[in-house]
């Protein structure tokens, strides 16, 4: 059959817009086909000639967990590119080699689940380096730009489908699936909703997965947002696809509903298309499905809802007509060109901190490159497997020659001496290791973790000498000899059996815990103590072996002696990606681990000629004041080293800018889940602190002028003009950025707020001249007075610079704008939810189904504040809508109260409300003051004359 013979079939007939083709399919599947529809893996239908059908690919920064495929930098480093046109075709590679490797394995699949959206609100977040930036404006560019590579550029059929992570508020990992992040409604808009919005609505995007969390008491699988906001943005059927379990998640941990049935209904009534639950096994889910249907919680036309927009993916993706998928040809995998753009965006992603002027390195210099990862190369979990690698001591070796490079990894080299006086032993791995080694005869930890064909550790009389290393926390690792890391299996007994930490659960991490005169060292992953028997060394519940620690080698002494001898010291130091702040574990400080910081101590006393290179998912407070040279890259991918090593030597000249504030200690934190960043003033929006390095912030080894400022307002955007010359010697990169503020602002604002960015490239003496027209929504703010945005009238202060710090140009526009009006009080009320300040409340939901209301986070009770609320002639009562049990006391302007409301018992539930009336007599415009106490949920206040 051609495309131009009429197929029997109208959903076959691709001259058919795809909304009817749709229409016609759905209307040819039987009930119980559309319930397989739902689960994540459809089930194909034959007697349609209907292939099955897999939501959900990991492609966070190249295609995940389906073997080799090109591995770019983690996408933290992607935002710290700044360039959205390099992201562009990062994604395009991707999605080239999704469609490549489904060629030739249909587990592939083409609906990605990429990329993450999450604002990068607190650092501590274990999920750091995935998401791109703490900026709204940067994130949603970048994402952007990640979701049209992967989308293609074929005006019809899309190369991939990207489902944007993680709907929505979502920033912790500690008890992420029964957690509620508190989001006021101007956090709401501002923030967390803006960087999806902006992303959905430049049309490059399938879909999205909600988070595992709760937003305001309700779990974000039945958000009324799906609907409210994320449906409005966009003409196209978005696919809301399940985070793994989350649909298990509303009875199972959350006890949102009582019965599977009732959850799977709301999730599916809520806007959940595809559920992601008990793996490959759908019984359950169908099952879930069609006791809904049966209890009248679902109709058939829910179902109808559901399966649409799940056809209309497939049918953009052309699984329906191949003859005419424009894909197949222009897939490709591991070309020149993507291991050219895996450097080039490993390049650009480096951060130069601080120069002191010890970088570039000078040509000859004798270079002693040491740490924990000077030769590593990282993966996280979202990697596919490396086709090639590069370390930072690969990239020196193949910039400077091997005969300049001096290596010190600097771990401590132990053996673990048992009670009865012998030591811990690795038997070779013999034959059995020499089955996994890849062609370039690395063992492959995919193949060696878990194993349980090779030997057990035993004991004897000299044992071996193990690479320790402490990661932080007290969070080791064993290393043996020839590089396999001691691990774990399912049968329980110790072996030397991995290249690297990973897997979903790590089972190469131990700590050792003080006991007596000696340690008992336990197994993380299973959190059993190693004992010694007679047929191996094994983790168990009882006989823990008390061992003794004989240190032979500090790391810190191979690192001394290494920078004594060398002209420069570059200390890599920084983290795994699987250890210490990861997905399902948040970190606990912002310090380097200690074992690493011994390890700059020593390098640098040794060597005042040091540079210290983080390689890392995260910032990090450490103090640069003694150092020379501070750079900082999240994990590189596959050209990581070689990356580096170019930046060091001057080849590229460093552009990355920090996509977050790094701040200079613990203290300058929040607490991980208060989602406030106005009332906390959290990022660079609102931190009022002094940060260690700025959003933004990164040095070249090129100088940029700035000059001719100005700025015009027009119908519907402002117009930015300027210009950047660069009067440095070396051809060089500037991110030139523009930020505003509202210095007369009636509300808080953002201290500067980014507007736009571009990445130049200037030769030297070039000058570059850059515009920006920044659309009038830009300077808004969320006015919960009116439930809308809002330009305010006046003057808004612009600032170009390079940083949101290094502000170079200044100048104000004045916006015409809308002016304050005070609240319609006695004819609207006060939403509880709409304050302008709060103390110590807590967001929660009204309903199950839509709604906020606002109940006191702990014991001490609450404080509200609602501004400018008018009165008018008067008023002579209040009501309030209260559930729950408490008292609410209402004050006017910071007088005394008025007016004490009181249940007079507990309601039936959370949703039960009721009426509280007090007499309160008030005229004109005040402020309004409430106080809570109890366990008292406010939903409403309103007035009457």
């Amino acid at each position: 059959m051609t495309a131009h013979t009429p197929p029997t079939a109208p959903f076959r007939d691709p001259r058919l817009p795809f909304a009817e083709r749709v229409d016609d399919l759905l209307g040819r599947l039987t009930l119980d086909e559309k319930i397989a529809f739902l689960h994540q893996y459809a089930p194909a239908v034959e007697r349609l000639g209907i292939a099955a059908f897999r939501t959900g690919q990991e492609a966070l920064h190249g295609v995940a967990w389906m073997g080799p495929a090109t591995v770019f930098p983690q996408a933290v480093g992607l935002g710290a590119t700044w360039n959205p046109d390099l992201v562009r075709r990062v994604g395009d590679a991707v999605s080239r080699e999704a469609r490549a490797m489904r060629a030739k394995d249909d587990r592939v699949g083409l609906n990605v689940w990429a990329p993450t959206v999450n604002l990068l609100r607190h650092p501590l977040w274990g999920r750091n380096e995935e998401g791109y930036s703490e900026d709204p404006n940067l994130t949603s560019a970048i994402a952007t730009a990640y979701t049209h590579g992967l989308r293609g550029d074929h005006p019809v059929y899309w190369r991939t489908a990207p489902v944007l992570k993680h709907w929505l508020a979502h920033n912790n990992e500690t008890d992420r699936s029964t957690t509620s992040s508190s989001v006021r409604p101007r956090v709401l808009h501002e923030y967390d909703l803006r960087a999806f919005r902006d992303t959905v609505e430049a049309g490059a995007v399938a879909g999205v997965m909600p988070a595992y969390n709760l937003v305001n008491g309700r779990p974000n699988h039945v958000s009324p947002y799906l609907r409210q906001h994320l449906r409005t943005w966009t003409g196209q059927d978005l696919l809301v696809c399940s985070d793994a379990g989350a649909p298990s998640n509303l009875v199972d941990s959350e006890h949102y509903f009582d019965t599977h049935e009732e959850a799977t209904a709301a999730s599916l009534v809520a806007g959940v298309d595809s559920f992601t639950d008990h793996g490959t096994d759908s019984s359950r889910i169908t099952a879930r499905l069609r006791g809904a249907l049966e209890r009248g919680l679902l109709t058939e036309a829910d179902l109808d809802t559901a399966v649409r927009r799940q056809l209309s993916v497939r049918f953009r993706l052309g699984e329906f007509d191949p003859q005419d998928d424009p894909h197949g040809a222009t897939a490709a995998f591991d070309t020149p060109e993507h291991r050219a753009l895996a450097r080039k965006a490993a390049e650009q992603a480096i951060v130069l901190l601080k120069n002191d002027g010890l970088l570039p390195l000078a040509a000859g210099a004798r270079v002693a490159v040491v740490g924990l990862l000077a030769d590593e190369c990282k993966l996280d979990w979202y990697s596919g497997t490396l086709l090639h690698r590069s370390t930072p001591l690969e990239g020196l070796y193949e910039r400077f020659g091997a005969e300049r490079v001096e290596f010190a990894e600097g771990v401590d080299r132990v053996r673990l001496r048992t009670a009865s006086g012998a030591f811990l032993r690795v038997p070779p791995a013999g034959d059995a290791a020499d089955e996994v080694r890849g062609a370039e005869g690395a063992l492959d930890p995919a193949l060696l973790a878990g194993r349980t064909d090779l030997p057990p550790l035993t004991t004897d009389a000299s044992g071996t000498e193990l690479a320790l290393v402490d990661w932080g926390e007290g969070v080791l690792t064993l290393r043996a000899p020839d590089g396999r890391y001691l691990s774990v299996a399912d049968d329980g007994y110790v072996r030397a059996a991995a290249d690297q930490p990973g897997g979903w659960v790590v089972q190469e991490t131990f700590r050792l815990e003080p006991h007596g005169d000696g340690h008992l060292l336990r197994h993380l992953g299973t959190g059993r103590h190693v004992c010694v028997s007679a047929d191996g060394v094994k983790v168990a519940d009882e006989d823990p072996e008390v061992f003794g620690l004989v240190v032979a080698e500090r790391g810190e002494e191979a690192v001394a002696r290494a920078a004594a001898a060398a002209d420069v010291v570059v200390v890599v130091a920084g983290n795994d990606p699987h250890l210490n702040g990861r997905e399902t574990e948040d970190r606990t400080t912002l310090r380097l681990p200690g074992h690493q910081e011994r390890l700059l101590r020593a390098a640098r006393a040794a060597n005042p000629a040091t540079v210290l290179a983080l390689v890392s998912a995260y910032p990090y407070a450490v103090d640069p004041a003694d150092l020379p040279a501070v750079l900082w890259t999240a994990h590189g991918g596959q050209a990581a080293g070689t990356a580096l090593a170019r930046v060091l030597a001057g080849d590229v000249s460093p552009a990355g800018r920090l996509p977050q504030t790094w701040y200079a200690s613990d203290a300058d934190l929040p607490d991980l889940l208060d989602y406030d960043v106005i009332g906390s003033r959290q990022t660079y929006l609102y931190f009022e602190g002094t940060p260690l390095f700025p959003f933004g912030h990164g040095l070249s080894y090129a100088a940029f002028a700035y000059d001719g400022l100005t700025a015009r307002a027009g119908d519907g955007s402002v117009r930015v003009s300027f210009s950047v010359t660069n009067t440095g010697e070396v051809t060089a990169d500037e991110v030139a950025q523009v930020y505003a503020r509202a210095p007369g602002s009636t509300v808080p604002r953002p201290r500067r707020e980014l507007l736009g960015h571009r990445r130049v490239t200037l030769a030297p003496g070039a000058t570059a001249a850059l515009d920006f027209d920044v659309p009038l929504s830009a300077f808004a703010f969320w006015d919960v007075a009116r439930g809308r945005w809002r330009v305010e009238p006046g003057a808004h202060e612009l600032l170009v610079g390079a940083s949101s710090e290094d502000v170079r140009l200044r100048t104000t526009v004045t916006l015409t704008g809308e002016p304050a009006l005070p609240r319609a009080v006695v004819t609207d009320g006060l939403a509880a939810a709409d304050f302008d300040e709060q103390h110590g409340i807590e967001i929660v939901d009204r309903t199950k189904v839509s709604g906020d209301a606002v109940t006191p986070a702990d014991a001490d009770g609450a404080e509200l504040l609602y501004r400018a609320c008018d009165f008018g002639r008067g008023v002579s009562g209040v009501t309030m809508e209260v559930a729950g049990a408490g008292t609410a006391e209402l004050s006017l302007d910071g007088g005394p109260v008025l007016a004490v409301l009181s249940t007079a018992a507990p309601t039936a539930g959370p949703y039960d409300y009721v009426p509280l009336v007090a007499a309160v007599a008030a005229a004109g415009v005040h402020d309004v003051r409430l106080r809570l106490r109890g366990p008292l949920r406010l939903a409403h206040v309103g007035f009457s004359g």
